[in-house]
């Protein structure tokens, strides 16, 4: 009888082991998986790929050189445009036909992340021989794995670094020396008879009014309440008015569009518009318009009583992310730590102007000979990143700019309570 229950007992230790060692692996098509295999045995897959339609090109070419390098696997990649802007919505339409790997902008991790959507980052506690990890944090900045990090888990992998805005211009109209402040921009452009663009009823862009004052985004409360530092009320007007002043000082050539408008605007012939507020993501197409005459740089300083000041942005991220509900998980994450690694970043920033977050690519020759890359580094010194933002955030933030531009007979405490009807609906919606 003794004989008999070890017998059990061993059975049962046996099944128990194996049992341990089939992982949660959620495809049909894989076998043999290994510790260390990235790819836990999945082969013969299709994958469905996600990038903005300026990088779909691009972004197939990549995808093809990560097939030809695990040609043994016979992996299908299917690249198709969507622009990141739209992806939550999209994604959380039906994630079981969305993208296996897809690219995102940072303002949108909350929602992501509240839906479940994202497959974590596989790390060295998945005990699969898997860490991706730690490549990330070592070979990423600081910021850029923030921006991919919910609650202390990463859950996409940085596949850009400052993915923010800055000034862009034409040489022919605006000089450099006009470019250091906004009201010497604003009057090149006038003199010229030349329009300025910027979105000011974008929350994205309109936050740099408060920004400037001195307001600051402090993450979320425990309950998902945006967070403020503790600002001076009188501060924050002061810049709101003063943004508000030019805004009609200069209403006959300041106009307040969406941001692709200053790059259709500058392709015109004549060119209707000589400077703007645009962001990386159009950065080649500005250059090919503008040729010899492109011209980018930090977002100019703007006089507040009598002080010129540096003017404060937001500064986002683009993101990989990997659907929850993909066919082929670890194909997919495989794919898509190779589309944000140092080589494909490169290929992004000759190709589309992107700046790297990776630290090796970010020093390349590459970037540094490109304007608007390295306009973009540097007002990251000068921008809070976004991260941790509510979803209420973005459309009082709007208002409030639509509102500076807009009001006839503004007043200053039109703009105080204004502003603090923007505070009280960005936490209260």
């Amino acid at each position: 009888m003794k004989k008999i229950i070890a017998l059990l007992l061993a059975v049962m230790m046996l099944a128990s082991v194996l049992a341990a060692c089939g992982g949660n692996n959620n495809t049909g098509n894989s076998g043999g998986a290994e510790k260390g295999d990235v790819f836990q045995g999945e082969k013969d897959v299709t994958l469905l790929v996600w990038a903005p339609e300026a990088a779909v090109e691009l972004t197939q070419q990549l995808c093809e050189e990560f097939k030809n390098e695990h040609a043994d696997k016979n992996i299908t990649i299917d690249v198709k445009p969507q622009e990141e802007g739209d992806v939550a919505a999209q994604i959380l339409n039906d994630p079981s036909v969305a993208g296996d790997v897809f690219s995102f902008a940072c303002d949108q991790m909350n929602r992501l992340d509240k839906s479940k959507v994202l497959d974590p980052v596989p790390k060295a506690e998945d005990n699969l021989g898997i860490d991706y990890v730690s490549e990330i944090k070592g070979r990423d900045s600081e910021s850029s794995v923030e921006a991919a990090t919910m609650k202390g888990e990463l859950l996409a992998y940085p596949e850009t670094g400052e993915n923010g805005y800055y000034l862009v211009y034409d040489k022919s109209v605006v000089s450099d020396e006009d470019a250091k402040t906004f009201e010497g921009v604003l009057a090149a452009c006038r003199k010229a008879g030349k329009k300025f663009n910027m979105d000011a009823g974008n929350g994205f862009y309109s936050c740099m009014f408060m920004f400037t004052g001195g307001l600051e985004i402090q993450g979320l409360s425990a309950e998902g309440v945006q967070q403020f530092n503790n600002y001076d009320e009188e501060k924050v007007v002061d810049s709101l008015e003063a943004f508000a002043n030019l805004f009609h000082e200069y209403s006959d050539i300041f106009q307040s569009d969406n941001v692709d408008k200053t790059g259709s605007g500058m392709a015109q012939n004549p060119r209707s518009v000589a400077a703007g507020i645009d962001g990386s993501w159009n950065a080649a197409t500005v250059k090919s318009k503008l040729g010899d005459d492109y011209g980018a740089a930090k977002l100019p300083t703007i006089n507040i009583k009598g002080t010129d000041t540096q003017i404060i942005s937001m500064s986002g991220y683009k993101l990989i992310g990997v659907n929850a509900q993909s066919k082929a998980p670890y194909t997919a994450h495989a794919l898509a730590n190779y589309l944000a690694g140092e080589k494909c970043q490169l290929a992004r920033a000759e190709k589309l102007s992107w700046s790297p977050s990776n630290k090796v690519a970010v020093e390349s020759d590459v970037v540094k000979a490109n304007l608007g890359s390295m306009a973009c580094l540097e007002q990251a010194k000068f921008a809070l990143p976004q991260v941790n933002i509510a979803d209420t955030f973005w459309s009082p933030m709007g208002t409030l700019g639509n509102y500076l531009v807009k009001t006839k007979d503004i007043t200053r405490d039109g703009i105080k309570t204004e502003f603090n009807k923007t505070i009280t609906n960005i936490k209260d919606e």
